[in-house]
């Protein structure tokens, strides 16, 4: 048995030991450095109001992810061992210090891996607990450098000269940073534009239709949304819709006899074909879904979220679009490097948010820019016409609270369309978040309109519920009497409580009644006038 005087001589950092301690003090280096570097960028992006989180700073997260998982084990090995060999020493000021800093190191490291997601057997979703997280893992490193300290002062004499040359790294990064992201005041000018539509595509030359059709990717974080999307009739807005594909076919060959092109069918596709329209696809005359694929396409994921920003009031796609800036390996075709690309957006998602989410999304003149249309003399060979027009109409009803009627109906004021038309539902997918006090995410269904193309594309059952759910009660057809003879001032014949009794009349009639919506901030019928027709079914019982 070893002697206590052999024990106090045993030195507490064994040679094997001082070489693993050298690896890891490299590595914390390392780490500090790049902590720096990305806390630099998140102050100046909260300062500046922007997102400057480009390529570089993409690979210098991925490095930090690396390195904390590479330093899990050296620390817990280094603590450990450490710990064993130094425990029974009587520097109880030492060991207090040296025991606080490797509890807090580890509860660092544990908080980095519960932050990033995609890893085997569990994730942490909920933004909450997330935040925590998030707070323990940036402040608690502080705490560490300072126990480190007090474990050092209270032990061997310290080496100052290492930490003070940390610390002008540490400054360098930061000045480094705070030089190289200073706001660009240069000016994008490269745009494409598609007349007689508004749209602009911000980019050198056109886009691939494939990119904005990779609904796919969006799935595989956002399942809830996609599938609510799919049974959307902005997934059926394009030659998948039976009745739109009727409709754009014929006016593309009107316009091809008429101009020897179908260019002006443009006007059509910057709302309902995005992906070939961008992509130059929809200017082919012999565009159909037996031609492109991009045909069945809808509006996409990215047809709406790469949208940069609303230019006007005016409708007809008045928006400009841009591919969102990807994360490292996006395009990768191996299984790794598709992991690691989806592990950075789960671990980092705030590139991904601001590229993808933006203010003007739960604004009303988002919609508008598709809910608003005019027929222009380029496309009609005649004069401006008003086509469809939800915004105004919205505007001008008592539901926006702008309109006279606002003054009784309804009691409170909804302000955009998203409030009735994206309606949250529970979810714990990715980009859920608290609504009404649950995890919830925006209905991407979009019910409204009718039941139609759904159920001609074969929509299930529960599908079709939502819509008539949403429709239930929204308009009130009241039956006021007849007029006699069939004419607008023909005596009228009112309709009792029971019954509208019509014996003795043989002539035709005029049936009077009286429509109005409840729940809707739009008149009735909204939509286009020419496609959008009323049935009434009336059924006369003899007595």
């Amino acid at each position: 048995m070893n002697s206590p005087i052999q024990r106090q001589s045993r030195p507490v950092v064994s040679p094997g030991l001082r070489n693993l301690l050298r690896i890891m003090l490299t590595g914390i280096v390392l780490i500090l450095l790049n902590s720096v570097y990305l806390v630099t960028v998140t102050v100046m992006e909260q300062i500046q109001s922007t997102l400057l989180q480009d390529e570089i700073y993409q690979f210098q997260f991925l490095g930090h992810l690396a390195l904390g998982l590479l330093l899990v084990i050296p620390v817990i090995v280094y603590g450990v061992m450490h710990g064993l060999r130094a425990w029974r020493r009587p520097n109880r000021n030492a060991i207090r210090a040296g025991v606080a800093t490797m509890i807090l190191a580890i509860i660092v490291l544990i908080s980095g891996i519960l932050l990033m997601r995609g890893l085997p057997w569990f994730e942490v979703s909920r933004p909450d607990f997330r935040r925590g997280l998030y707070w323990m893992h940036v402040a608690i490193p502080l705490l560490v450098i300072w126990l480190f300290t007090l474990h050092r002062l209270a032990g061997r004499r310290l080496k100052w000269g290492a930490g003070f040359l940390v610390a002008v790294l540490m400054i360098a990064v930061m000045i480094w940073t705070v030089m190289r992201y200073q706001p660009d005041q240069t000016l994008r000018t490269s745009q494409i534009r598609f007349e007689p539509s508004l749209a602009v595509l911000e980019a050198d030359s056109l886009i691939d239709s494939s990119a904005l059709m990779d609904n796919d990717f969006c799935a595989e974080c956002h399942q809830d949304v996609h599938d609510t999307w799919e049974t959307s009739v902005h997934h059926l807005a394009s030659f998948n819709n039976p009745a739109y594909e009727f409709s754009v076919l014929n006016t593309r060959q009107a316009f091809l006899e008429r101009d020897g092109n179908v260019i002006a069918s443009r006007f059509c596709a910057a709302c309902h074909d995005p992906a070939p329209l961008f992509s130059g696809e929809y200017d082919d005359p012999a565009f159909s879904r037996a031609t492109h694929p991009s045909a069945n396409a809808g509006i996409t994921c990215l047809g709406c979220h790469a949208i940069t920003s609303i230019n006007g009031h005016r409708g007809n796609g008045e928006y400009s679009l841009s591919l969102p800036a990807d994360y490292p390996f996006a395009d990768s075709q191996s299984s790794w490097l598709k992991w690691l690309n989806r592990t950075a957006i789960k671990a980092k998602p705030g590139m991904h948010q601001q590229s993808l989410l933006k203010p003007f999304h739960k604004e009303p003149e988002f919609c508008a820019v598709c809910h608003k249309v005019s027929l222009t003399p380029d496309v009609n060979n005649y004069h401006w016409l008003r086509g469809q027009n939800h915004y105004d109409a919205y505007h001008l009803s008592g539901v926006s609270g702008h309109g006279i009627t606002s003054f009784y109906y309804p009691p409170q004021a909804i302000d955009n369309c998203q409030t009735c038309h994206m309606k949250p539902q529970p979810s714990d997918e990715f980009g859920s978040r608290y609504i009404d006090g649950q995890l919830a995410v925006h209905d991407h269904q979009f019910p409204a309109a009718n039941t139609a193309i759904p159920a001609i594309k074969g929509a299930s059952d529960a599908v079709l519920a939502k819509y008539r759910e949403f429709l239930d009660q929204s308009v009130t057809l009241d039956l006021v009497g007849i007029r006699r003879n069939g004419q607008i001032d023909g005596e009228l014949i009112p309709l009792t409580e029971k019954a509208l009794m019509l014996d003795g009349v043989e002539e035709a009639v005029l049936l009077e009644l009286v429509v109005r919506t409840k729940s809707l901030g739009h008149v009735f019928t909204q939509g286009t006038a020419d496609s959008n027709q009323v049935w009434i079914e009336v059924t006369v019982r003899d007595a």
